[in-house]
């Protein structure tokens, strides 16, 4: 059943109501003794509310309104909604035009069972029946055009969602200084954990702490960036130690030969002389 559908609506009562005919015939004798003593005393019928829970899914305020006008008049019912999503909370009040009628209403739906679910039903005592209990409830219901759910998850920009992370941390803030306000020591991590920390700028990662002077880098990139940049007028303070190229392995050995004949040919000139 949906509230958009008319024809469960119009649906007879006897259709909807599944009673065993003893019961139905005993009940329908209760209601008729009952109108009568109040006819026969002459008072004024005085209206009665009960309160109907555990209903099952699909009944709404015209399934029920049909449903209960089988047992009597009803002159209000107000089916509990939430306002979020505007579905039904599973309870209503019903509000009878006698008394007596709405106490028969409740022992006989009491733990009744409807949908595989069983009803729990049972009468409101006039002292506690709320005077704003039916306040619009003769009003059609329409579900709400932008619901809490759809507020709650739609896609935030990057400001809106750093302007929510400020109003968290301020709220938090407050509430650890109610904490120590109050003498209470407790320690959470709250929203403050989950909040990313803020990176630092290059500039500020070079400044030393000690004095107001900036500290040198050495690192390679730095070191390259200086080797590319060219300043007329300044000089390179950098030293550049240049490392003699490697001879070939040809070149050593034609020394190293020609070094031994040096060696030997003076010692053939002596045995000549001799």
């Amino acid at each position: 059943m949906t509230e958009s559908k008319a024809e469960t609506a119009s649906q007879p009562a006897k259709e909807l109501l599944a009673l065993n005919p003893k019961q139905e015939s005993e009940f329908k004798k209760k209601l008729q003794d009952s109108k009568k003593n109040k006819s026969r005393k002459g008072h004024r019928l005085t209206p009665g509310v009960i309160y109907v829970g555990h209903l099952p899914l699909g009944l709404f305020e015209p399934q029920l309104k049909s449903y209960f006008e089988q047992f009597g008049k009803v002159l209000r019912l107000r089916l509990s909604r939430s306002k979020k999503t505007g579905g039904s909370k599973g309870y209503a009040f019903v509000e009878f035009d006698c008394d007596e009628v709405a106490k028969i209403v409740a022992e006989t739906m009491n733990n009744y069972l409807m949908g595989e679910r069983l009803i729990k039903c049972h009468v409101i005592p006039p002292e506690k029946v709320h005077e704003k209990l039916f306040v619009g409830s003769q009003r059609e219901f329409k579900k709400p055009s932008h619901p809490a759910v759809a507020r709650y998850n739609k896609k935030r920009t990057a400001e809106q969602i750093t302007k929510m992370q400020d109003k968290l941390l301020r709220k938090e803030s407050k509430l650890r200084k109610r904490l120590a306000a109050h003498g209470i020591d407790y320690d959470f991590p709250g929203f403050a954990a989950q909040v990313p920390p803020k990176k630092e700028s290059s500039d500020s990662m070079n400044v030393s702490t000690c004095s107001d002077d900036t500290t040198p880098v050495c690192t390679p990139s730095v070191l390259e960036r200086r080797k590319s940049m060219v300043v007329d007028g300044e000089s390179d303070d950098e030293i550049i130690i240049k490392m003699p190229a490697v001879e070939k392995d040809e070149e050593c050995s034609s020394e190293d030969e020609d070094d031994d004949s040096a060696s030997e040919e003076p010692c053939g000139e002596g045995a000549k002389a001799e």
